[in-house]
C-alpha cells in the first residue's frame, strides 16, 4: 500500500480527523461534541475524544480553524479562510480518485 505524504497545509489522508473537522466546520461553528455527532450522521465515522481534541488542537496551530469565545466548559470553533482552502483542496483531489474510480467500475 503507497504511503501518502502531507501537503503544505498539513492535511493527509481523506479519513483523516482533521479532514473530517474541516468538513463539519463547513456547515458552521461547532463545539466538540458536536463536531463529533456531526461527523458521525455526515458520514457513519466515530472520532473518539482523545482523537478529536488532538485534531483539534493541531489544526488551530496550523491556522486551519480557530476558537471563539465561549461562556461555558463548551469551546466552538469555526473554520478560518485557510481551512476553507484546504477541505477544497482535499475534496478535489478525492472527487478525481471518485470519478476515476465510478468510470473503471461501469460495467462495460
Amino acid at each position: 500500500m503507497a504511503k501518502q505524504g502531507r501537503d503544505v497545509r498539513g492535511l493527509a489522508r481523506f479519513g483523516e480527523p482533521g479532514v473530517l473537522v474541516l468538513l463539519s466546520l463547513s456547515g458552521g461553528a461547532k463545539h466538540g461534541y458536536a463536531i463529533t455527532a456531526d461527523v458521525l450522521e455526515q458520514t457513519g465515522l466515530q472520532l473518539g475524544p482523545g482523537t478529536l481534541y488532538g485534531a483539534l488542537t493541531k489544526m488551530v496551530d496550523l491556522g486551519l480553524i480557530s476558537p471563539l469565545p465561549s461562556d461555558d466548559r463548551r469551546r466552538p470553533y469555526e473554520i478560518t479562510t485557510s481551512g476553507r482552502e484546504a477541505l477544497t483542496a482535499q475534496i478535489a483531489t478525492w472527487s478525481r480518485i471518485v470519478d476515476t474510480g465510478r468510470t473503471r467500475l461501469a460495467p462495460a
